[in-house]
């Protein structure tokens, strides 16, 4: 693992750093995938898993690693399956069940038996099932605005229809994408051109295009559906934390699943929208390690 860095100045820093594994055919896909990722600090108070959502990568959590890692966690940050810089290939599934194999794979391959799980947005709903499924694996759990029941943002939606994006130039996906950026800030000065570029570089390409109209095709609320009557069975200490001002991820949907598992605790924070780790980075990062600080800490 890298030791922890002040901050990226850059996207391409930031990829630069992340290392890569291959999980063998048959572990999550049935073909070997390549996996990227980010692996910083030293696990002196516990190893703290954080996945992103769609349209991201692990860059998401740019400005919150340095923060968590100075914190005395080691931090992995994985792209998914089929985002950022992992396999892009167009000859595998991205459905939440095989990102959750995915991470199984990658903690395995990294001897890790016990994390600490943080999931935004889709990488919530791998979260929870993790949570519910492999629940010797989570020490902790903590929510971010995350699908968890059947709402998804309509945009995302229709990137999933291939015969009407297929078509369409990544100039018109680029533009696509910065929608959506701007519509999930609350402080439009945390959209800094470092962050824009950041997020759009793995998909402003006709490999990443289409890369990511297979992402927004797997996006089934069946999935999450399937979870709702075993939020109940979750035994991780868990944290909601929700940006409020989300305009696809309600806060009611959070404070609903806050009160599905048990004894999980909820925060808001106001004046933050979609994407909290970056519209709130300090505000995220406190709520996590005050969490983290009153809980009892996961095996290393």
């Amino acid at each position: 693992m890298a030791t922890a860095k002040k901050h990226w100045s850059t996207w391409q820093a930031f990829k630069a750093d992340q290392q890569e594994v291959t999980l063998a055919a048959g572990v999550a896909a049935h073909i070997p995938v390549r996996i990227r990722y980010i692996d910083i600090g030293e696990a002196q108070r516990g190893t703290i898993l954080l996945m992103h959502g769609i349209p991201t990568w692990g860059y998401l959590y740019h400005a919150v690693i340095p923060r968590l890692a100075d914190a005395g966690y080691r931090i992995i940050a994985p792209d998914f399956l089929g985002h950022g810089w992992s396999d892009r290939r167009d000859r595998f599934d991205r459905s939440f069940q095989d990102q959750a194999r995915v991470i199984i794979g990658l903690l395995s391959t990294l001897g890790l038996e016990r994390v600490d799980v943080v999931g935004h947005d889709t990488g919530g709903a791998v979260a929870l099932i993790l949570a519910i499924e492999h629940a010797g694996s989570v020490g902790r759990l903590a929510i971010s605005n995350a699908v968890c029941y059947d709402r998804f943002d309509d945009d995302m939606l229709d990137l999933g229809h291939p015969m009407k994006w297929r078509s369409r130039s990544v100039d018109d996906l680029v533009v696509a994408l910065e929608e959506s950026l701007v519509a999930g800030l609350s402080n439009q000065s945390r959209l800094t051109p470092a962050f824009r570029e950041g997020i759009i570089a793995p998909w402003a390409s006709e490999e990443g295009k289409l890369s990511l109209l297979r992402n927004a095709s797997a996006l089934n609320a069946n999935q999450t559906m399937a979870l709702v009557d075993r939020h109940g069975d979750i035994t991780a200490s868990t944290l909601i934390l929700w940006g409020v001002d989300d305009p696809w991820q309600s806060l009611e949907d959070g404070r609903k699943l806050s009160s599905e598992i048990p004894d999980a605790r909820f925060i808001s924070i106001a004046g933050a929208s979609h994407w909290v780790p970056q519209d709130a980075p300090e505000q995220f990062t406190e709520a996590l390690l005050d969490f983290f600080d009153r809980s009892v800490a996961a095996t290393v």
